[in-house]
């Protein structure tokens, strides 16, 4: 199928509803259920950008703007940017030890319950086999439809198969090779690096600023409609660039189409969105690199990263405590969100020693914990404790330090889950929020607490209540680096 073929068949598929391109309309979505029980996800950052393995995923902007870090090491490394550009990385892509079955089984291992390879990043090549473009994974450099065999692993192992698109930004995102002469500039890779739009010192955080032309608005909805008519993806995920106003006529039309798509196959599709791209409840949202400081009742969306530095592979990453990675969830999913946590796979397709020992060690502790995870919804206070993060995001640039007075709640089948964030040597416990006469939203009155256990532990508790709080004394052998979870009855 052409470009023009996707648009009629996208105008085609809104005509028959449920769903037109209106917010008006779109807001009527509600999410899956599937979607509201599971908490993690894996968002997995693989493209030709792992080759360099140097700075960031954002190399290949970098690498042509002078004065850049990116700049210098490429210069230094592959020579100059006519002689060497971006487009020269795709054939050392190989993915020759790229195994989708063996991927999935370690992201299930993990306890994750969807997976979310990145489709198309910044760069504009695309990680499956694609009709409108040549400069694909399914035609050059591992010459494999990656997309489709992660699908086929998903299917086999029960997994959901969800994607991510961020191609909106593509069209500026080589422009600071227009000051030069560069592959950029090559009439020969205009299929590639299009015709970039001027102004690298824009401020791309204006959403009025600097609209993308309808061209490449055209181009970036062909390329979503084919996706989702050859994957059915259960997400489509968006960076932040798609919150440009230019952007907003063609946003509604994919919804309007996905939605509707979807609905068709007998799904109910899920778009992530960031800042205010999507007008509220007719999306999810999704904050990067961050967390929300209190109970949002919509559901709702943090991305984060295994490494502090890259989404993407690179030598020197900067990787995360899995203490730390469990506590954040903890604390997301007390506030009705759920984690989207990257992994960032070498060029040859094999994943790091250090992004295994974070998932292994996520996945033992939810082994434990996971009934107070998986499935379970917002309690009527998120938690308790002088330790909370900041609303917004960019937020995770150092680990927060909770103390034994933290503490997360989350709630389901007449149970409250507890999570001590840092647990006390001592095993003593004070739960301010159970004090007796605990206030009650619904009921008006006092909660029977009669039973108080710890998850993955076999050991004496006692509890009591007074006016300033539930008392707890754990004892036996309990010591852990990471949250402890009490098991609350609070309905007999």
């Amino acid at each position: 199928m052409t470009k023009n073929d996707y648009l009629k068949l996208i105008d085609k598929v809104i005509a028959a509803g449920p769903y037109d391109d209106t917010w008006e309309s779109l807001c009527r979505w509600e999410a899956p259920e599937w979607y509201k029980d599971a908490k993690l996800g894996i968002f997995i950052h693989w493209g030709v950008y792992a080759v360099p393995a140097y700075g960031s995923e954002w190399y290949s902007r970098y690498m042509y703007v002078k004065g850049s870090k990116e700049y210098e090491h490429h210069q230094k490394t592959y020579g100059t940017q006519d002689k060497f550009g971006y487009k020269d990385f795709i054939p050392m892509f190989k993915g020759e030890k790229f195994d989708a079955a063996e991927w999935v089984k370690l992201f299930k291992e993990a306890g994750a319950k969807y997976i979310m390879p990145v489709s198309e990043h910044h760069d504009g090549f695309q990680m499956y086999e694609s009709e409108l473009s040549e400069w694909n994974a399914g035609k050059m450099g591992p010459c494999r439809d990656v997309i489709s065999e992660l699908k086929k692993a998903c299917e086999d192992e029960g997994m959901t198969l969800t994607l991510s698109n961020h191609r909106a930004e593509h069209c500026w995102f080589f422009n600071g090779g227009l000051d030069y002469e560069c592959d950029v500039n090559d009439p020969l890779y205009e299929s590639f690096y299009d015709k970039q739009q001027a102004k690298i010192d824009i401020d791309i955080m204006d959403i009025y600023a600097f609209p993308p032309p309808a061209s490449h608005c055209e181009d970036w909805l062909a390329r979503l409609c084919e996706i989702v008519e050859k994957y059915r993806p259960a997400i489509m995920y968006f960076d932040w660039w798609i919150h440009n106003t230019g952007f907003a006529p063609y946003l509604r039309k994919f919804a309007a189409y996905y939605y509707n798509r979807m609905a068709q196959s007998g799904l109910t599709g899920i778009i992530n969105y960031k800042f205010r791209a999507f007008a509220p409840g007719s999306a999810v949202f999704d904050v990067e690199r961050g967390q929300l400081n209190g109970i949002n009742p919509r559901i709702w969306q943090t991305c984060t990263a295994a490494a502090r530095n890259s989404w993407g592979y690179t030598e020197n990453n900067d990787f995360k405590d899995p203490a730390e990675l469990i506590r954040d969830l903890i604390d997301i999913v007390s506030k009705n969100g759920r984690m989207l946590l990257n992994v960032g796979p070498r060029a040859d397709g094999s994943i790091t020693d250090e992004d295994r020992d974070i998932l292994a060690k996520i996945g033992a502790w939810l082994k434990i914990n996971g009934e107070g995870i998986n499935g379970t919804s917002f309690f009527e206070v998120f938690g308790e404790g002088s330790t909370n993060i900041g609303g917004g995001s960019m937020t995770d640039g150092k680990p927060l330090e909770y103390t034994e007075n933290d503490i997360r709640f989350t709630q389901r089948g007449g149970f409250v889950y507890a999570f001590l964030m840092k647990y006390p040597p001592n095993g003593k416990i004070a739960i301010k929020y159970f004090k007796k006469h605990t206030p009650q939203y619904h009921s008006g009155g006092d909660l029977d607490i009669k039973e108080v256990t710890v998850l993955g532990y076999d050991v004496p508790l006692t509890f009591s209540r007074d006016d300033d709080a539930m008392n707890i004394q754990i004892g036996g052998a309990v010591k852990s680096d990471y949250p402890v979870c009490l098991k609350i009855k609070i309905y007999p």
